[in-house]
């Protein structure tokens, strides 16, 4: 501590600095403030441990002012925390890097603070607290905290005082990393936690805040819930605290009901019973807040017991067995919890604005309607029909939205045969209602409408497609933004379920394209198009029109396309001073350039080429902004327009490859990053070997993302697949890239994936799909180009990765499909030089995976190189 005296004394002395530049932070001159938060910048940089050291005192000055307090606190926090993960683990190595007893000091003091009669300095004092504590009670290295926090708690300190101590407990246990914490710790926690639920406290305040804490802390108290005593304890107090007089104190016991459905779903059976109960009554009895968060526990319910029965259906058809057991908790439940669900979904809220992220009981008995019948499919159909069969016709508007919603909320899960007929039937009616009187009927009838195209369009009557299309267009620009949002949506759907027929010149959309087309361009600019994401529901309307238009509807797109570029050269002229301006102009933009590419798409070569100078150049304005969505769909509208051009896109390359790389090289905006990735793939097939000019560049560039460690993981697999572009495209001329690259799939082809890692067995998955996309394109390039003997001496190592991938009981489809094209790869080209294609055990294996896969593809790909391979054997 002596040591310290210097630094600490020099930091003191500039006390009122310190004060004045947190002040400055708050200035709403924009140089003042910058002077202040470089202040404060150097002289963190210039004496951590001392700076930290003089905001811990500032905080705990009970003569400073309270906001000055505040903004110590805060900034002492923000030392340790950053959202980016990787800036996070910076931050808390600075604090694990200093000198034990400088922490110490500051600890210390923040404790204290705790004390404080100022709230919002106890309040500020538990954040920078369980920042801390984050960091060091998983390496012990605070053992003084918890027991310092539990006699806060216990002793005789003052309520309002326990509050703040809590709310302690609370950061804390959110900001854990529960894998690292022991026993002991945790007991510690939830010692202090449970002591602050106990019902004979009579301040609900302090109640609120340790309810809160153990909704918080649930996740690790994994070892206390695996033991009944301790899990009785905690279900008995959580079950107490869902009676307390406090709303919200009721609210936050059901939050924890809810962790507890979703973390602890096998140890529910004690206690369902009881459960069952209290939510029920909670359901239809208690005030909105609560009564939501009782319906959420169901909804939990069913997330985990859809999830449980998909892994029982997905082990059935592999022959495992199955980790879990479904309680079918939900389907015991149906008598009972349906007509809750259905009364609560009358109990709407009509001035509720649902851009302003509300929620209320409808919303959530219609998302846990929802969930029921995804969980329980064809099960739910007869106990909520006869409600939309009553109330559908109703003069109260409440009952008639709440029957058209009950009917939409259970299209999806029961089969086409439980609910076809009751869509067939319920058509013409819904059409019909789309005039009804109440705004709210008629957002959820087109709503409706758009799920049945969605998910039950072979059930409706073929002479009910035209005032269907009539219907939907008519609401278009007389409605209010959300049923024109919600009609542009059914029309996006119902033009999805419509194929584009080869040897057929016209389909179903024919007749009605064009005024679709037409009055859909007019709702992207209505005076309202920024309200219920009209304006892009609209556009994604116009782009699966023109997707799913036929032959006979060309000329109308080629007549619309003018003016969607038009509009595009416009949106790059437009003003945008504020930041929501700025986000809606490139909103536009992509918008437009995600139709640019669907045209690009849509119409034949000699069409497109007409506009193709304009689409370039109005594309190369849009890479010039600061905008990393507008660019992406600019990119894929590029690589549109060159996959349909082919060579003759050539004539572009010189201005659009400093584009594409400057894409490759924005790690940062891995997105962006990504579909540049993408366009390298597109421009390989369009250019084929005149891409060689350009590949020196591009294969850098392609060679940094892999070696870059800090970016995102995603964007690695499509890297390695593009490595199989190319190398088609250049066939022979690929051999100067040939041994970096077969070195790097080599290297990606060791990464594995632990049992119990769902995401990384994912990634993993997808990681060797790119690899395997990489080999094929590679050796079938190289024996197009006569060279394919280069690949010899790595024959063995991509069998050894082939064999690595039978073995793994964690492949799917996917890769058994990518390694079996591979083996045949190197039937066909190799046949005899590759090592052990005819006498290794896996391949074999590998072959049989295929035959039993049941998917066709497969199959039929493991016949054709069986026969080939035996054919090797027989000589």
């Amino acid at each position: 501590i002596v040591a310290l005296e210097p630094s600490t004394n020099h930091i003191i002395e500039m006390a009122a600095d310190l004060a004045n530049n947190l002040m400055g932070c708050l200035n709403p001159d924009e140089n003042v403030r910058r002077q202040s938060e470089a202040w404060l910048k150097a002289a963190e940089n210039a004496q951590l441990g001392g700076f930290m050291y003089a905001l811990a005192q500032v905080l705990s000055t009970e003569s400073a002012d309270k906001v000055i307090r505040q903004q110590s606190g805060l900034y002492l926090k923000n030392i340790l925390f950053a959202k980016d993960s990787k800036v996070l683990e910076q931050n808390r190595q600075r604090w694990r890097s200093m000198v034990p007893a400088e922490q110490a000091q500051i600890k210390q003091v923040l404790l204290t603070v705790l004390n404080s009669p100022e709230v919002l300095a106890r309040q500020t004092a538990a954040q920078a607290i369980a920042e801390m504590g984050a960091i060091d009670l998983p390496n012990n290295a605070w053992p003084e905290l918890l027991p310092a926090l539990l006699q806060n708690v216990t002793g005789q300190m003052p309520d309002e005082y326990k509050v703040n101590t809590l709310q302690c407990l609370g950061y804390t246990c959110e900001r854990l990393d529960y894998q690292d914490l022991e026993q002991s710790v945790t007991n510690n926690i939830l010692t202090a936690i449970v002591d602050g639920l106990r019902a004979d406290r009579p301040n609900n305040e302090v109640r609120h805040a340790a309810a809160t804490a153990l909704r918080n802390s649930l996740l690790f108290c994994r070892g206390n819930m695996e033991n009944k005593a301790e899990r009785d304890m905690i279900m008995q107090q959580i079950c107490e605290a869902t009676q307390c007089k406090e709303g919200k104190v009721r609210a936050v016991a059901y939050e924890c009901i809810v962790q507890i459905a979703e973390h602890y779903y096998d140890k529910l059976p004690d206690y369902m019973t009881v459960l069952g109960g209290l939510t029920f009554n909670t359901i239809k009895s208690d005030e909105e807040q609560v009564a939501t968060q009782a319906l959420e526990f169901w909804s939990t319910l069913c997330d985990e017991e859809i999830d449980i029965l998909e892994e029982i259906e997905d082990c059935r058809d592999h022959n495992e067995q199955p980790s879990r057991a479904c309680m079918n908790y939900i389907e015991a439940a149906l008598a009972q919890l349906i007509p809750l669900i259905l009364e609560g979904l009358t109990k709407q809220d009509e001035d509720a604005d649902l851009d302003d992220n509300i929620w209320n009981l409808s919303m959530a008995a219609s998302t846990c309607l929802n969930l029921v019948a995804e969980t329980v499919k064809d099960n739910v159909v007869p106990v909520v029909m006869p409600f939309v069969l009553q109330y559908i016709k109703s003069e109260d508007w409440r009952f008639r939205e709440a029957s058209t919603m009950a009917f939409c909320s259970i299209l999806e899960g029961p089969s086409q045969a439980s609910m076809g007929q009751y869509v067939n039937q319920a058509v013409g009616f819904f059409i019909g209602a789309l005039k009804d009187p109440h705004t709210m009927v008629k957002d959820t009838t087109a709503w409706t409408l758009g799920r049945i195209c969605e998910l039950h369009a072979n059930s409706v009557p073929p002479e009910a497609f035209q005032p269907l299309v009539e219907g939907l267009k008519a609401v278009l620009m007389t409605e209010s933004p959300r049923v024109s949002a919600q009609a542009c949506f059914a029309i996006h759907n119902l033009a999805m379920q419509v194929p584009v027929e080869e040897g057929k010149a016209s389909n179903a959309l024919s007749p009605f394209l064009e005024g679709l087309l037409q009055v859909l361009v007019q709702v992207t600019e209505r005076q309202d198009w920024d309200e219920a994401n009209l304006r892009p529901n609209a556009y994604e309307a116009i782009n699966m029109l023109i997707q799913h238009a036929a032959e006979d509807r060309l000329p109308t797109i080629a007549q619309l396309t003018p003016l969607i570029l038009d509009r595009l050269e416009a949106s790059i002229r437009m003003s945008a001073l504020t930041n929501e301006e700025k986000d809606a102009k490139a909103g536009l933009q992509g918008l437009l350039c995600g139709i640019v590419q669907v045209i690009c798409q849509t119409l034949p070569a000699m069409q497109i080429e007409q506009f193709a100078d304009k689409i370039m150049m109005s594309l190369l304005q849009v890479f010039g902004t600061k905008n990393a969505a507008a660019h992406e769909e600019a990119l894929m509208a590029a690589g549109a327009l060159a996959d349909k051009m082919e060579d003759k896109f050539m004539r572009y390359m010189v201005q659009f490859k400093d584009v594409v790389m400057m894409g490759l090289r924005n790690h940062e905006e891995f997105q962006v990053c990504t579909v540049a990735v993408g366009v390298v793939g597109d421009l390989s097939r369009a250019l084929g070997k005149a891409l060689a000019q350009f590949c020196n560049e591009i294969v850098q560039a392609l060679l940094e993302i892999l070696q870059d460690s800090a970016l995102n993981r995603s964007v690695k697999p499509h890297v390695l697949s593009c490595f199989g572009d190319i190398a088609l495209a250049l066939e022979g001329q690929f051999e100067p890239y040939l041994q970096v690259t077969l070195m790097m799939l080599l290297q990606a082809s060791q990464t594995r994936a632990p049992d119990d890692d769902e995401d990384l067995i994912d990634f993993v998955n997808t990681l060797r799909e790119g690899i395997l996309e990489a080999y094929t394109g590679i050796i079938q390039g190289l024996d197009e180009g006569g060279k394919v003997q280069l690949i010899v001496p790595y024959g063995e190592a991509i069998m050894g990765f082939l064999e690595n991938i039978t073995h793994d009981p964690n492949k799917d489809d996917e890769v058994i499909n990518g390694a079996i094209g591979v083996l045949g790869d190197l039937t066909d080209s190799l046949r005899e030089q590759v090592p052990g294609l005819t006498t290794k055990k896996f391949v074999d294996d590998l072959l049989n995976l295929g035959n039993q896969s049941g998917v066709d593809k497969i199959m039929e790909l493991a016949r054709c190189y069986r026969g080939r391979i035996d054919n090797l054997k027989r000589g």
